[in-house]
């Protein structure tokens, strides 16, 4: 009897350690993953084909106005999020329960215009005194960013509101809430600062017309240093603490995000991310709206924490120059130091 007993014993034993080393192959973490629909959802596409049938990552492309609200509350959605620059300082920057991994998006801002306006260049920028500017965002990143460029380089601008009129000595700034039905050569504008995709398809959209639109520059070249820090990616303190595998893995899928994209056909990028919606969202990119130039002009690469903290509050400090009330500055322990 002792013999059967120690027998069987020996066999628990044996199953409890086998189930140990292997850890019965159940008890993997799977993190939620959020992008907001757009440029920044790219930044998810090689993460997404790389990871495949895996389990340890669940990605979600959310609508942008409610991405914010992934990572707020006593228990925030996200393990893992792209949001833009302004938002992840502005409700993460003590980083106490996020940290900042890298920035993922550089800026996806285009100047469209019509007719004989020049295109616009850092040696001629002056040349929108006395022109009104139609800005898509023009109280988010981008706006601001615009304003920031003007401030830089010494030149008046005012925001158009609904009793001002344009100035000739100023830049006007006119906010335009939609760029499918704003943006267009009959709008009143001379310029207008549209994102990616919505400019590539406003210049195919209007080439057969007799007014079209045609390219007249970047907001990136305007800004300088390689475009601005549009989107980063940020983790939550508590998985950076228990699991540095994840974040290890995570970090890597971004660092191959830009080879991925030119590499892969605009098809492809579609298909991966196709599964990654919440339900009811359209996504502002199909097949008829992503090509591969809309892609390069997406402008995503990754650059780790540590290497974009100074320009990151270069850039925090530019924006609430122009605005106090839309970001604040961040902590150091904001910045992942892995």
């Amino acid at each position: 009897m002792k013999k059967l007993v120690s027998g069987m014993l020996a066999l628990v034993l044996g199953a409890a350690t086998v189930c140990a080393v292997t850890a019965c192959n159940d008890s993997y973490e799977t993190y939620t993953v959020y992008a907001p629909d757009g440029a920044p959802a790219l930044a998810l596409a090689n993460a997404v084909q790389e990871e495949g049938e895996g389990e340890n990552f669940d990605f979600r492309i959310v609508d942008s106005s409610t991405i914010a609200a992934q990572v707020q509350g006593e228990t925030p959605n996200a393990d893992f999020c792209i949001l833009p620059v302004n938002a992840a300082a502005k409700f993460l920057g003590t980083g106490e329960t996020y940290q900042m991994l890298g920035t993922v998006t550089n800026g996806n801002m285009y100047l469209l215009t019509t007719g004989e306006n020049p295109v616009i260049t850092s040696d001629n920028l002056s040349s929108l005194v006395g022109k009104t500017v139609g800005v898509v965002q023009l109280a988010n990143v981008p706006g601001l960013t615009l304003q920031a460029v003007l401030k830089a380089n010494s030149i008046a601008y005012q925001t158009l509101g609904n009793d001002a009129q344009p100035a000739a000595d100023k830049v006007n700034l006119k906010a335009i809430a939609d760029a499918s039905s704003g943006v267009t050569p009959a709008g009143g504008c001379d310029y207008y600062l549209c994102p990616e995709p919505a400019a590539s398809a406003k210049l195919r959209g209007t080439a057969s017309s007799a007014n079209p639109f045609k390219a007249a520059g970047s907001l990136q070249e305007l800004y300088g240093e390689n475009g601005y820090p549009q989107a980063v990616l940020v983790a939550k303190k508590t998985v950076i603490d228990s699991d540095s595998e994840a974040v290890g893995k995570m970090i890597e899928y971004m660092n191959g995000s830009d080879e991925y994209l030119s590499a892969a056909s605009a098809e492809d990028v579609v298909n991966v991310l196709a599964d990654c919606y919440t339900d009811g969202l359209a996504p502002s990119l199909n097949a008829k709206t992503l090509t591969k130039e809309v892609i390069e002009n997406c402008s995503v690469y990754f650059t780790a924490a540590q290497d974009c903290k100074e320009r990151i509050n270069a850039f925090l400090a530019e924006l609430i120059d122009v605005n106090p009330e839309f970001t604040t500055t961040v902590s150091d322990s904001f910045y992942y130091a892995g």
